[in-house]
């Protein structure tokens, strides 16, 4: 274990692209799972429950899930992708492309207070929205690693 409680490992961002748009087109609710976020809760639930993840931020099976952070101890980038992937290709079966930034770093291993602790509150997890961001400019619907 490293200094602070931190632990080698990855963090991964997901965020559903054009998600305001493609609720509206749809007419499905914000509010509660609709097909997307629905989709994406159950997904995240398996992916958290195989790797043994912890949700730093976003997992909400009340209202479906737009956007989540977890954090992996003890694992490489390449050893998650083809879940990931998995996870992209199952939401674009229902329509819906999802933007998924995977960076190794050290993990803190603890859910985050705030939307902000989880997006800014280590390096790790600076990088991978920094990458999220960039990969959503250029189209979105990818799994990145950085």
């Amino acid at each position: 274990m490293e200094a602070g409680g931190l632990v080698e490992g990855v963090v991964i961002v997901m965020d559903l692209d054009r998600f305001g748009e493609v609720v509206e087109e749809r007419g499905w609710s914000e509010y509660s799972p609709n097909p997307a976020t629905g989709l994406m809760t159950l997904l995240v639930e398996r992916f958290v429950s195989k790797w043994r993840a912890v949700v730093v931020y976003g997992l909400d099976p009340e209202r479906g899930t737009e956007e989540v952070v977890l954090e992996i101890p003890l694992v490489e980038p390449e050893e998650v992708l083809p879940d990931l992937e998995e996870i992209r290709r199952r939401l674009n079966e229902v329509g819906v492309g999802v933007t998924i930034a995977v960076v190794r770093g050290p993990v803190g291993l603890k859910p985050a207070r705030s939307r902000r602790e989880a997006y800014y509150g280590t390096p790790a997890r600076r990088l991978a929205v920094r990458l999220l961001r960039e990969a959503k400019r250029r189209g979105g619907n990818r799994v990145v690693v950085g």
